[in-house]
C-alpha cells in the first residue's frame, strides 16, 4: 500500500495507457475489414484506369485531351439537333387565331370549315367516307362528331382540340392524295371531358407521351385499298414535311359487299336456238336437175327401169353459244389475282420541344 501510494500517478498512468492500448487494438480490429474493402475498390480502379489506357481511342494524355474533345462533339451533336428541328415541322392548329387564344366562335366556324373541305376533297379524289349518321343526320366528321353540334366546349379544350383538328387534316391529305378506295374512319385520343361522351368508334385508349426531346400523340387510320394505294399512302408519309411516324401496320383482306337482290326482277331467260336442216349444195344441184328432166319427159325422165332419185338426206345446222376465247398458247398465266385489302395503320405525330 506504501509503494500505491507513492507511485499512484504512475499506476494511474499505467491503467489508463494499458485502456488506450485496448481501445486502438479494438478500432484496429473492427477497420480492418474496411481497409480491405477499400483496398479491393483501389484494386478495381487500378484495373478500370489500366483497361481505359490501352482502349482505342485513348482517354487522353498531355497532347490529346479528350474531354476537350468530347465537349465539341457535344456541342456538333446540339447542333445537329436543332437543325433536325427543321424537318419536323409542327402541324399548325386550325385556326391559328391572331390573339394568341382560340375563341369557341373561331373554333366551331374553323370545325365546319374543315369538315366540309374534307368531303370535298374527298368527293375530288372519289374516296368513299362512312355514311351519315342515322341519328343526327350528319355526315362523317372526322372523329369531331361530339364537337361538330356543340357552340360551347370544356374549359382548356379548345387549344388541344384545335390541334388535333389540324393532325387529322394533315393526315387526310396524305390519303386523299394516295387515292384511296375507301376511308373507313380515324380515331384520335381523348383530350377534354367532352370526348367521353362522344361515339367509342372515334377515340383511341392511348394517350400523348411526353419525353425530353417531343411529344408523342397517337392517332389510327383504317382504310380500303390496294397494294398500290398503300404504297403511295406510306410514301406520302415519308414524304410529308411533318412528323407522322407509322408505327405498325395491320392488312388482311376486305369483306366482301353482297349485292342485295331487286325484288320483282326475274333473271332473264336464255334464248333456245332450235335447230335447222339444210341439205348440202351438191344434193340440191342434182335434185334440182332431175326434177327438170322429169318435168320434161314425164315420169322417170323417159326411163321407167330408172329408180327414182334419192332424196336427200338433210344435214343438221346448230347455232352455237358464244364461248369465252381462250388464252393463246404460251400466254403468261395468272401469278397474282390481287383482292381489295382492309389497312389498319397506328400513327404517332412527333411535336419536338426544341429550343428557340
Amino acid at each position: 500500500m506504501d509503494w500505491i501510494k507513492r507511485n499512484l500517478y504512475f499506476l494511474i498512468g499505467s491503467l489508463v495507457a494499458v485502456a488506450l492500448m485496448g481501445l486502438a487494438g479494438w478500432y484496429l480490429y473492427s477497420k480492418w475489414d474496411q481497409n480491405n474493402a477499400l483496398l479491393g475498390q483501389l484494386d478495381a480502379q487500378y484495373a478500370e484506369l489500366k483497361r481505359l489506357s490501352e482502349q482505342k481511342p485513348h482517354p487522353g494524355n498531355g497532347k490529346v485531351d479528350n474531354i476537350q474533345i468530347a465537349k465539341e462533339q457535344q456541342k456538333e451533336l446540339k447542333a445537329w439537333i436543332q437543325k433536325a428541328c427543321e424537318h419536323f415541322q409542327r402541324i399548325p392548329p386550325i385556326p391559328i387565331p391572331e390573339s394568341g387564344k382560340v375563341t369557341e366562335r373561331d373554333f366551331t366556324y374553323a370545325l365546319s370549315r374543315t369538315i366540309d373541305q374534307l368531303h370535298h376533297e374527298a368527293g375530288t379524289a372519289s374516296v368513299s367516307l362512312p355514311p351519315k349518321n342515322s341519328t343526327t343526320g350528319q355526315n362523317y366528321s372526322f372523329s369531331f362528331e361530339e364537337q361538330r353540334p356543340r357552340l360551347s366546349f370544356a374549359a382548356g379544350s379548345l387549344e388541344p382540340l384545335s390541334q388535333q383538328l389540324g393532325e387529322v387534316k394533315a393526315i387526310c391529305d396524305v390519303l386523299f392524295r394516295a387515292k384511296i378506295n375507301t376511308l373507313d374512319g380515324i380515331r384520335r385520343e381523348r383530350v377534354c371531358e367532352d370526348d367521353q361522351k362522344g361515339p367509342q368508334t372515334d377515340y383511341l385508349p392511348d394517350v400523348s407521351v411526353t419525353n425530353e426531346l417531343a411529344v408523342l400523340t397517337p392517332y389510327e387510320i383504317t382504310f380500303l385499298g390496294f397494294s398500290s394505294e398503300l404504297a403511295a399512302v406510306l410514301s406520302g408519309f415519308a414524304s410529308s414535311p411533318y412528323a407522322i411516324i407509322v408505327k405498325t401496320i395491320n392488312v388482311e383482306q376486305a369483306p366482301v359487299v353482297v349485292q342485295p337482290e331487286q325484288p320483282g326482277l326475274a333473271p332473264a331467260p336464255m334464248p333456245v336456238v332450235q335447230p335447222t336442216y339444210i341439205p348440202p349444195p351438191r344434193q340440191q344441184s342434182e335434185a334440182a336437175a332431175e326434177a327438170a328432166f322429169a318435168a320434161r319427159y314425164g315420169g322417170h325422165g323417159g326411163r321407167p327401169d330408172r329408180p327414182p332419185p334419192p332424196q336427200p338426206i338433210a344435214q343438221p345446222v346448230y347455232s352455237v353459244a358464244p364461248v369465252t376465247a381462250a388464252k393463246a398458247k404460251g400466254a403468261l398465266p395468272t401469278v397474282l389475282d390481287e383482292k381489295q385489302l382492309k389497312i389498319t395503320m397506328a400513327l404517332v405525330v412527333v411535336k419536338l420541344t426544341c429550343p428557340k
